[in-house]
């Protein structure tokens, strides 16, 4: 019996590959358990449609992603912030800044993807890092000045 594997299955194979297994392990354990399904002409080109919108969907996800870099990366935030008597600031810059400076400009950025190297509490040019999923990270520059 050939069967089309939907989900990886340890000693036999990954999804999407087609295998022969003997009739009463493909129907009652791999089909019953939804692992796999009998690998019939239609079954397969239903499959390969599912992979091939899956790509479409993730390319489009990747050049969206990679739009999003190139403004976060060509976008220059001022970060204002209360000074002390000595000139350092009250407190300190955090991710949850960046994110509102970042919504400010018209983009929605979760603070949780928003790395800095440590505590900001002075003013100055820095940049952290933005991870914007699928391997893509986003260099962002700001500036910290006094109020």
């Amino acid at each position: 019996m050939k069967v089309l594997l939907v989900k990886d299955v340890k000693n036999l194979g990954k999804a999407g590959e087609i295998k022969e297994v003997k009739d009463g392990y493909g129907k009652n354990f791999l089909v019953a358990k939804g692992f796999a399904k009998v690998a019939t002409d239609e079954v397969i080109k239903e499959w390969e449609n599912e992979q091939a919108k899956r790509a479409e969907m993730e390319a489009a996800e990747m050049a969206r992603l990679e739009k999003l870099k190139k403004e976060l990366e060509s976008m220059r935030l001022v970060i204002k912030k209360r000074l002390g008597a000595n000139g350092s600031l009250f407190g300190a810059i955090t991710n949850h800044d960046l994110a509102d400076a970042i919504k400010a400009e018209g983009i929605e950025i979760d603070k949780k993807l928003i790395h800095l190297d440590g505590a900001i509490k002075a003013t100055g040019l820095y940049e952290a890092d933005v991870k914007l999923g699928h391997g893509i990270h986003a260099k962002l520059k700001f500036e910290v000045v006094g109020e």
